[in-house]
């Protein structure tokens, strides 16, 4: 369990984060009808955020996803098949924007060693990622498979984006 942190303008557009801000903080002014609403906010960017997890095929038993729009928040719980489901479903959170840190209560089948994160920069690719960790820039579709789904293609990263970068 712990806490990731991620930025939160950047990523998949989910929902209308902004919106849920905003619906956030009329519920803080202690207005019953914003209180609704934002339960239904909540609700409705957990449940996308969910889809979006479970669109990935990612093995994962019980999956539950909260959102806390007062706090820019993604709380999961399940039990997924192995440690890397674990961690792609971790990015998938966070990698949305409007989640700014993702509450990991999940745990795993098989347990095996954690990997690293890195978060993308300006100027970042693959095979540069790949040296700074391996020493060896050639092994970029390493970290282009410990990704898939969420990438699609070792050219289509972007600053603010969270990677998993698994052990050799």
């Amino acid at each position: 369990m712990g806490l990731f942190s991620f930025i939160k303008d950047a990523g998949e557009k989910l929902f209308g984060h902004k919106d849920a801000e905003a619906v956030a903080a009329a519920a803080a002014a202690d207005d019953e009808a914003a209180k609704a609403k934002l339960e239904a906010t909540n609700r409705a960017a957990g449940d996308a955020i969910q889809a979006y997890i479970e669109a990935q095929d990612l093995t994962i038993t019980g999956l539950v996803v909260t959102y806390d729009a007062a706090s820019s928040s993604v709380s999961l719980f399940g039990v997924a098949e192995d440690q890397a489901t674990k961690e792609k479903a971790l990015l998938c959170a966070g990698n949305v924007a409007g989640v700014d840190n993702v509450n990991d209560n999940m745990s795993v089948d098989l347990s095996e060693p954690e990997a690293q994160y890195h978060d993308v920069v300006s100027g970042d690719n693959l095979s540069k990622i790949a040296k700074a960790y391996y020493g060896d820039p050639n092994k970029y579709p390493v970290i282009f498979e410990a990704n898939k789904p969420m990438l699609s293609h070792p050219d289509k990263i972007y600053p603010g984006q969270k990677l998993r970068i698994p052990p050799l």
